[in-house]
């Protein structure tokens, strides 16, 4: 009998031994990848280490751009046992204070996803109310640590700087351009958690590429000026907008580049989108009598008149169209031509210049033509692309009619009359070199005789008269355009234009001045942006400490 049972269990200790190691093996040898996959499932995690974004700064290292440290704050639902409570509970009634959303709109968020351990109640919230949070002790509430983009100069470079998303990545301005510079590439390590959520393993480790800071050619001091000068102009004529850059001549860098109205790029909630564009690059206008000078200096190099020409300057026509003059004379020199800017004397110049010429000439200084200077929504402007044009369209395209250019298309062709007709490619980003050498693209002999010409524009009796700046002289050249209305008519509003070099004598800066659309009966160029040329200059030329001239 005890032998029986001995047997009985033997056998029953060696089948159980027997499952065993047949489980065993199937767990370990058969189906040991599976088991591995889920063991890794549970406690393998991938945690992202990310880069701080780089900072943008002036050409003298004052930051425009930075990134600070913030958090969100997130909440779990299923750790919520009762949501009523929510309603009574005065952290609850803290939490929603301190982050101005309302319980109700808490509640809200909560019964949407009441299965997820993951929603975003705010985020990119201050070091100082993340403290206070924290302090609630709310186990459902917990923090991620995030970034934010700040912009100390606030208005000021807002249409150039641009913006960034909430999630940080640059969706407008300088920011957009250099994006992949500026944001570097966020690396990422594999850990392993045991079931308290302790790192227990580092595995392995991919590094991410540091993000790198960009110096732009921008100089802060010079931007407030010009900001400040150009925003007074816009409200004192009441004008739908208004746009300055500053250029170095030496160099082709942007020294300033502003826009008024603009916007708080640190609060874009209330931002009119409008007032966010960068119009200096976006918008087009035709450039009126700004181009003249371009008309002049291919006559001259033609032959087809001397510096010493006299033009009759009466009215005329062309088939039914009469082309006159603001101010009415009997005949006036080149220079007499550009002082008094007439249409008249410049129509008659351009006509006896063959199409194709002229319109190279244009196409020469980089008018309708991109600069390529990167900046986020560029325009290459428009250029007529006939080669023969009615005698008609050619007179009207010697004063600014039928094409249309952006201001920084403007402002370059200034800068390559101010380097004597040496084109040198713009920068947005500052060069460490005191010259860059360019090409040539128009005999020197030319642009001097024609600078010269149009010092007189800013002299008493001058179209500029109100551009000219004390102690200095100055070349400028003025322009008034009609803008054209939605059904491509003409119609009663105007851009008022002032351009030029300063010192003309050794020209170290451009500047272009417009404002659109000023409101009342002055609109002319040479009172309504003459006088905002004037001051910014000024200011320019004492801060940047260039002697006088004068």
């Amino acid at each position: 009998m005890f032998k029986k049972r001995f047997f009985t269990l033997s056998l029953f200790i060696f089948l159980y031994l027997l499952i065993l190691t047949i489980r065993i093996i199937f767990l370990q040898v058969i189906h040991s990848d599976y088991l591995i996959h889920e063991g890794d499932r549970r406690t393998l995690r991938i945690q992202p280490l990310f880069v701080t974004r780089g900072t943008i700064n002036d050409r003298n290292g004052q930051i425009l751009a930075i990134t600070l440290p913030v958090n969100a704050i997130c909440l779990n639902p299923t750790k919520i046992l009762n949501k009523n409570n929510i309603r009574y509970d005065q952290k609850w009634k803290d939490l929603s204070k301190i982050l101005s959303i309302s319980l109700e709109n808490i509640i809200f968020r909560i019964n949407a996803h009441p299965k997820s351990k993951f929603i975003y109640l705010a985020r990119h919230i201050s070091p100082e109310k993340s403290e206070n949070i924290k302090k609630l002790q709310l186990p459902e509430i917990f923090l991620l640590a995030e970034s934010k983009r700040y912009y100390p100069s606030g208005r000021i470079t807002a249409q150039l700087i641009g913006l960034t998303n909430i999630d940080g990545k640059g969706i407008d301005g300088i920011e957009k351009s250099f994006n992949k510079i500026l944001t570097g590439k966020p690396g990422k390590r594999q850990i392993r958690k045991n079931n308290k959520g302790q790192i227990i393993e580092n595995i392995s480790l991919v590094h991410q590429s540091s993000s790198k800071n960009i110096i732009l050619s921008i100089d802060q001091t010079l931007q407030k000026i010009t900001y400040k000068k150009l925003s007074q102009a816009v409200k004192k004529y009441r004008a739908d907008s208004g746009t300055a850059i500053l250029i170095n001549i030496k160099t082709g860098e942007i020294l300033a580049m502003v826009n008024s109205p603009s916007y708080n790029p640190n609060n874009v909630k209330y931002a009119i989108a409008k007032n966010m564009r960068n119009r200096a690059v976006t918008d087009m206008f035709e450039p009126g009598s700004t181009v003249k000078p371009i008309v002049i200096m291919e006559a001259l190099r033609l032959g087809v008149i001397k510096e010493n020409s006299i033009i009759n300057t009466q009215p005329y026509f062309i088939k039914k169209h009469i082309i006159k003059d603001v101010s009415y004379n009997k005949q006036l020199s080149i220079t007499g031509i550009l002082q008094k800017s007439s249409n008249v004397g410049i129509s008659k110049i351009a006509l006896s210049i063959p199409t194709k010429k002229l319109i190279n000439s244009y196409l020469k200084f980089g008018l309708g033509r991109s600069t390529k200077l990167g900046l986020v929504g560029e325009k290459n402007g428009f250029f007529p692309k006939k080669t023969v044009l009615s005698d008609l369209e050619k007179a009207t395209f010697s004063f600014g009619y039928g094409l249309m250019v952006t201001p920084l298309q403007l402002a370059r062709l200034y800068a390559v009359i101010g380097s004597y007709g040496i084109y040198r490619p713009l920068s947005i980003k500052k060069i460490n070199t005191k010259t860059v050498y360019g090409t040539r693209i128009f005999p020197k002999k030319y642009i001097e005789t024609i600078i010269h010409m149009m010092e007189s524009v800013a002299q008493v009796g001058g179209s500029g008269a109100l551009a000219a700046v004390k102690g200095y002289h100055i070349a400028v050249k003025t322009g008034t355009v009609k803008k054209v209305g939605k059904h491509g008519l003409y119609i009663q509003k105007y851009v008022a234009y002032t351009a030029g070099i300063a010192p003309s004598r050794y020209p170290k800066f451009s500047l272009i001045v417009m404002i659109d659309n000023p409101r009342g009966k002055k609109y002319y160029g040479g009172i309504v942006s003459a006088p905002v040329f004037s001051d910014i200059m000024n200011l320019v030329l004492h801060n940047m400490k260039i002697p006088t001239d004068k």
